[in-house]
């Protein structure tokens, strides 16, 4: 849809000169930065004063190295992110006080990005072009890479807010900026077409696309000067973001999952935004159905606080972008999806772990006090289906975290950062965890290599899902849900699939149907409950039902078994204790990605059938505990 719109318009008189491109107050506008609350003014002065004397770390060769030695990307990464953080702490805190203390630090910085041999961060150079094993990188062939465009963004930002200050400092600042984003961003982004990201070669774009047309869209609008080479620029923007919209199904699912979805859905509408500022609203797509959906994602995956359904490489718990969540939600017109973001910036406030989203961070300036005017509540929507993607949601009351919540998914084992989780569920009771999808640890060399799958958190066995004569779910995207249905009523929502196709033939699964439900009929107890009925082709000793948990569950002597959260907060799983055994795994998670999101422990309950099987049905059945007593086995 944007590619049809650029060829049936004129670009060039859409598009408003560099000059007046101005979406946001520059640093020199006092008035509007002066009456800042001073909430947050203190805050961002704050973290600009931390850095007056930061002394900005070498980049070493050897480090850059790592990751093509031993698969170490860290190393490198914290002194690269952290140039670009203090950077930006410096420059919103010399915005917002404009007395120039600042300013010297900011020269500083910018210098030394400039200065920087690449832009491309080591572990994504085996995604470009310079695939070749070299552990250092060819600087006679600039690529594009998401942490390139960043800091493209990140610079041509800068020169937007600083542009008369840095000038009356020395006119080379700005003539080096300009020279680094010519050759490094403007020249490849124009002439080349074999980035994969771009979506004209075989490989199946993801959130690279918007997220890293979003920064250079952005420089062209900033830096670029020539009216034909903004519209050139512009229009392979809207060709390439077609390739992006394609990978989406109408009902706006985005299977990279929440924690992606602020650099996939959230960088689409900072693309949307530019293209908007960039025409004087000429170029408007807020209303196409797809941008709508799209947006509305987020609300509908949202647990409660910071908790989403994380599926595939998210984390459980995000920081979300509440400023384009809401503003997203007032393009749309959707009251839900721009109150889940001032409910969740009034629940975190300013935060500062936003690497460099420089136009985002300006959006809050320009919202806050939109977003700190009224009290705001999650919408909590009771029942979510997303019949594309196959993801299901139900929680016990609309409108409230309160009570039990259950999330599942569909799909295929080749989706974008897949994990093997066709089938796969998790459940909540009052907003807090209790079986979960583990998310992923830091990423490494193997993290997308063709050993991704050995990783534990990849593998179905370490989801809410069975493993069946030892044979776990296979990745590629023949393995896969099948004969999906939904049914939602007063008494009960429900989803169910055929989970056969997601497991290679070795498993000898003819049929497997698992149905999962949360029930609330009035008056009732609500429980969930989790139903395989299945047909093998031959007799089976080995069946196994896993699940992962994070309180540590407790066997009790009746066939229940009872996990307990430190909020008191108690729920029982109820089995058939005489065809099933109950063993619990303890994990011990030393991932600080993980330990950030759950601590040091996970568990994984197993339930193995006692009996050889070549078909049958299991359920379980999950509940918030009763007052009744009940023995430790």
């Amino acid at each position: 849809m944007f590619n049809q719109f650029a060829t049936e318009h004129n670009l060039s008189e859409l598009l408003v000169s560099a000059q007046q491109f101005h979406p946001y107050p520059k640093a020199s506008e006092r008035d509007f930065w002066e009456k800042l609350p001073e909430a947050a003014r203190s805050t961002w002065i704050g973290w600009a004063e931390e850095r007056l004397d930061y002394t900005w770390p070498a980049l070493p060769a050897v480090r850059y190295m790592d990751y093509v030695r031993n698969g170490n990307r860290t190393r490198y990464e914290e002194a690269y992110f952290e140039r670009r953080r203090v950077l930006g702490d410096l420059l919103f805190g010399e915005c917002v006080e404009g007395q120039g203390r600042f300013l010297e630090q900011i020269i500083n910085g910018l210098w030394c990005i400039c200065e920087e041999s690449y832009w491309v961060i080591p572990a994504h150079m085996t995604l470009s072009t310079q695939s070749d094993g070299y552990s250092l990188p060819d600087i006679t062939e600039q690529v594009i890479d998401l942490f390139a465009a960043d800091t493209g963004g990140l610079l041509a930002w800068t020169a937007y807010l600083f542009e008369d200050k840095l000038q009356t400092e020395s006119p080379m600042i700005l003539k080096r900026i300009r020279y680094e984003m010519k050759r490094r961003i403007f020249e490849p982004y124009l002439e080349r077409r074999d980035f994969w990201w771009m979506g004209y070669t075989p490989k199946r774009v993801n959130n690279w696309n918007p997220w890293i047309h979003s920064n250079c869209l952005a420089a062209f609008l900033i830096l670029e000067e020539d009216a034909s080479v903004r519209s050139r620029a512009v229009a392979k923007a809207m060709q390439s973001l077609d390739s992006f919209m394609g990978i989406y199904h109408p009902d706006g699912g985005c299977d990279e999952g929440p924690g992606y979805w602020g650099r996939a859905g959230a960088s689409l509408f900072d693309c949307l935004e530019l293209l908007y500022a960039g025409s004087e609203g000429h170029i408007d797509f807020y209303k196409e159905p797809l941008v709508q959906e799209m947006g509305k994602y987020i609300y509908r995956v949202h647990i409660a606080g910071n908790d989403f359904v994380n599926f595939a490489d998210g984390d459980a718990r995000l920081s979300l972008s509440a400023d384009v969540v809401y503003r997203y939600g007032k393009r749309i017109d959707d009251s839900q999806m721009s109150t889940l973001g001032t409910y969740t910036f009034q629940a975190n406030g300013i935060t500062r772990d936003r690497i460099f989203s420089c136009a985002r961070i300006l959006g809050e300036f320009a919202n806050y006090a939109e977003l700190t005017e009224q009290q705001a509540e999650a919408p909590y929507e009771r029942d979510v289906w997303l019949k594309d993607t196959h993801i299901f949601v139900a929680r016990e009351q609309e409108g409230s975290s309160d009570g039990l919540y259950l999330a599942a998914k569909g799909g295929h084992n080749e989706e974008s950062h897949n994990h093997n989780d066709v089938g796969h569920y998790i459940v909540y009771y009052n907003g807090h965890p209790f079986f979960i999808d583990a998310g992923t640890e830091n990423y490494t060399a193997k993290t997308f290599s063709e050993r991704r799958y050995e990783i534990w958190t990849m593998q179905s066995g370490y989801h809410s899902l069975p493993t069946v004569n030892g044979v776990e779910q296979q990745n590629g995207e023949a393995y896969r849900a099948s004969d999906i249905a939904y049914v939602l009523t007063d008494a009960a929502a429900s989803f169910s699939l055929n989970l056969a196709a997601a497991y290679p033939e070795a498993a000898g699964i003819e049929l497997w149907r698992r149905s999962m439900a949360l029930h609330r009929k009035e008056g009732e107890q609500a429980y969930v409950e989790i139903k395989d009925a299945f047909e093998l082709n031959g007799v089976s000793t080995d069946l196994v039902f896993n699940c992962l948990t994070l309180p540590m569950p407790q066997l009790l002597e009746d066939g229940r078994i009872e996990l307990a959260n430190e909020h008191g907060e108690r729920i029982w799983i109820q089995y058939e204790a005489n065809r099933l055994e109950a063993a619990v795994e303890t994990i011990t998670v030393s991932d600080a990605r993980m330990q950030s999101i759950w601590g040091d422990t996970l568990y994984r309950l197993q339930l193995r059938v006692l009996e050889p099987l070549q078909a049958g049905e299991v359920a379980l059945k999950i509940a918030a505990a009763d007052a009744g007593s009940a023995h430790v086995v």
